[in-house]
């Protein structure tokens, strides 16, 4: 991990993904669990997702980002990360967040698994009814 003495921290979460993040002043690097944005995810939409935060409020190459992601899927810890960098940028400049709460990068997604219920083979799926 890189020296962060002057770095802004954040925790973005999306179903079972946790993100956490650290920006800092720099380039514009953005490293994920020790790896470039390109190498950690193949989908482009995913970098996109990563990305938009950044767009929105025209910060792009102003911060190095250092986020250790863990749990879910990519989608999830794509989304985590967003939510993880749009904090990050709140914490960073408070006038940022009408922008990014408008834009919904601000709001944690509650959606998560539904859980098995018993007599049943799934959340919501039952047994086969047979009349005979």
């Amino acid at each position: 991990m890189p020296d962060m003495s002057h770095a802004f921290y954040a925790t973005g979460r999306r179903k079972q993904a946790i993100a956490r993040v650290w920006m800092s002043p720099g380039s514009g690097q953005v490293t994920i669990n020790d790896r470039t944005l390109d190498d950690y995810f193949g989908r482009a939409t995913s970098r996109m997702v990563v990305r938009q935060p950044l767009e929105l409020t025209e910060t792009v190459g102003r911060y190095d980002i250092f986020v250790n992601v863990c749990g879910g899927g990519l989608a999830g810890q794509a989304d985590a990360i967003r939510h993880g960098i749009s904090r990050g940028l709140c914490r960073i400049n408070e006038t940022f967040r009408p922008t990014l709460k408008k834009a919904g990068y601000l709001t944690r997604d509650a959606r998560i698994k539904e859980r098995k219920k018993y007599g049943q083979p799934g959340a919501r799926k039952r047994f086969q009814y047979s009349k005979r």
